[in-house]
């Protein structure tokens, strides 16, 4: 069984930054991808950034992209998300994810994951 826990969130005012992380128990954490999604009321889950297992390739959603980093650390089991310059539209419980399926376009796909954190809230104030 493969628990995904998020910590980090929190409310922040408008440009500013949080450092979200997910701790991965289980199997072995070098062998997931890792994604983060959000979900805003009345929206669909949105994917926001993803990183291959080996950590050599990275995806981003068009708005976050020059905002937000993923990162991991496979020696501690953990996925970073860093998101600096916030905006009130980044308001949302964020996911993180594990998985180990590919499609063509790469992994911005939610289908492509089979275990999921509980949620961490993100609240960004104008």
């Amino acid at each position: 069984q493969v628990q995904l826990v998020e910590s980090g969130g929190g409310l922040v005012q408008a440009g500013g930054s949080l450092r979200l992380s997910c701790v991965v128990n289980g199997r072995t954490f070098s062998s997931y991808n890792m994604g983060w999604f959000r979900l805003t009321p009345g929206k669909e889950r949105e994917f926001v950034v993803a990183i291959s297992a080996s950590g050599a390739t990275t995806y981003y959603a068009d708005s976050v992209k020059g905002r937000f980093t993923i990162s991991r650390d496979n020696a501690k089991n953990r996925a970073y998300l860093q998101m600096n310059s916030l905006k009130p539209e980044d308001t949302a419980v964020y996911y993180c994810a594990a998985g180990q399926k590919y499609n063509a376009r790469g992994l911005y796909a939610d289908g492509l994951y089979d275990y999921w954190g509980q949620g961490t809230q993100v609240t960004v104030s104008s």
